[in-house]
């Protein structure tokens, strides 16, 4: 058994490298977007940083069942039959729901983006961000310049996934053979929504009905034999995770598919009910205060929240859209990414970071909204929060660059499913698998991994000590305060210390 075990685990590598290899043969003119060239999965070395990762072969889905093991190989093995034929495929397809009564904004019908993948028994669906409207005329000014948000009319037939959404194992070194499934974000309504278009709202608003939908036709499609299913997303996508997680497993359960184990995956959703450094006219999402806008959004969407947040903050169910609010009333697992100075918390927070140097009182504000985001995902066992200025990151081709404490996010994600499938068997927890990572360093850019940053106005490429520099911070000062030499100071955050 032991010589059997070995021979299999040697194939299965061998089968990986020559997919990778294939995949990278053929993959040219498909995603124009220029990428490094990697060393073969399963271990692949950061750009920044000389930490080193490995990626095990990931032998959980078979556990000790040597039948199932077999059955794996043989699926790898068909897997890369189209290698012979040169005709890798790694589009998402287009398909509308079979239930033409939900649908987007407009009335035109909802859909998403599949592609399957033979044999495995892992799914990822995909919630897309974009933001919302709350009420008719700024959901009527985002009809019309931001239509392919409110409508399917001009959806493309097929799409490329990126990040977590890649075939590619090299860039998606843990999920790159799931089944792969993207909902475009057409509802506007933060993925909550269950109200059809009447002649008041001019909309409809149906997010939260749209998931479910999806979910009952993929599993004609193979997800009725699935045993982990991750429920993903980024912003406003990322919220909508939050939301409807519990729903998903629920929906699942009640039609008897009890074996399916659902969990999410919330990127850059976290946002915050903070008091903004300015308050503005309440006109559209971006300029209002987040507290005010969802109140509003949430009667006009009629948003459905999940029930025990609703049954906790009754009356005031606006509260379940943040998340460390709604977190302790979620019974899923669930993952949370979030950047410690998220680009559009602090755009909806009225700090500008273009154009002059931030005045002491937004650097102020700035480090103060790091603090508070800290400290709402301090009791959040599964977490990954860089101290970078971006947002959203699981659907990036960087996205396996960023590291916190020397972990990368595909690794963290890789424990995280190693740690619950453990915990399901009664085993301990891997050692030296990290799944709890935030940073500690208090400024935007202190993490030397975080993604690159380029002057709005010269299109230059800034390494930290230039943005810090750009955004008014003052090294002189800042020593002082800290009781230390300037260039001792300046040496810390070029290394990211």
């Amino acid at each position: 058994m032991t010589a059997i075990r070995v021979l299999s685990s040697v194939l299965v590598l061998v089968l990986m490298q020559s997919g990778a290899l294939c995949a990278r043969r053929f993959r040219g003119g498909r995603n124009p977007q220029p990428r490094r060239t990697p060393p073969p999965p399963p271990t692949y070395r950061a750009d920044r940083g000389d930490t080193t990762e490995s990626f095990p072969l990931d032998f959980t889905a078979v556990e000790e069942n040597m039948d199932n093991f077999m059955t794996q190989v043989k699926n790898l093995a068909q897997s890369l039959y189209p290698c012979s034929a040169q005709k890798l495929d790694y589009d998402m397809k287009l398909n509308f729901l079979g239930n033409t009564s939900v649908t987007c904004n407009d009335g035109s019908p909802a859909g998403y983006y599949l592609k399957e993948s033979r044999g495995s028994r892992r799914w990822l669906i995909f919630l897309e961000g974009g933001w919302y409207c709350f009420n008719k005329e700024n959901c009527d000014s985002r009809y019309e310049t931001m239509r392919r948000l409110m409508s399917s009319s001009k959806w493309p037939q097929t799409k490329t996934g990126t990040g977590i959404l890649s075939p590619l194992p090299e860039e998606n070194p843990h999920w790159w053979n799931a089944n792969m499934v993207f909902i475009p974000y057409c509802s506007s309504d933060v993925w909550s929504g269950a109200t059809a278009k009447t002649e008041q709202s001019g909309y409809a608003f149906m997010g939260s009905l749209i998931i479910q939908e999806v979910v009952k036709d993929l599993l004609n499609k193979g997800l009725d034999n699935a045993k982990v299913l991750l429920l993903a997303g980024s912003s406003a996508g990322g919220t909508g995770v939050l939301l409807n997680v519990d729903h998903v497993a629920e929906l699942l359960e009640g039609l008897g598919h009890t074996g399916i184990q659902v969990r999410g995956l919330s990127d850059s959703g976290w946002f915050l009910d903070n008091k903004q450094y300015h308050c503005t006219d309440c006109v559209d999402a971006v300029g209002c205060a987040p507290t005010e806008t969802i109140k509003r959004g949430i009667k006009y969407w009629g948003g459905v929240v999940p029930e025990r947040c609703r049954q906790t903050h009754e009356g005031e169910e606006w509260n379940c859209f943040f998340g460390y609010r709604v977190f302790p009333s979620i019974k899923s697992p669930v993952f949370v990414v979030q950047w410690l100075f998220d680009e559009a918390q602090l755009t909806v927070d009225n700090i500008q970071l273009t154009g002059q140097p931030v005045q002491e009182s937004q650097w102020r504000y700035i480090q103060n909204l790091g603090i508070e985001l800290r400290n709402t995902l301090k009791d959040v066992p599964a977490m990954f929060a860089p101290a970078c200025l971006s947002h959203e990151v699981i659907t990036r081709n960087y996205w396996i660059d960023v590291q916190v404490k020397g972990t990368s996010l595909p690794r963290a994600l890789h424990c995280w499913d190693r740690s619950l499938n453990d915990n399901r068997n009664n085993k301990a927890p891997p050692k030296g698998c990290p799944v709890h990572l935030i940073d500690s360093c208090p400024w935007p850019h202190c993490n030397p991994t975080c993604p690159t940053i380029r002057d709005q106005f010269t299109g230059q490429e800034m390494n930290v000590i230039q943005f810090l520099m750009h955004m008014g911070f003052d090294v002189q000062k800042m020593a002082q305060q800290q009781g230390m030499d300037p260039s001792k100071l300046l040496g810390m955050l070029s290394s990211g210390s």
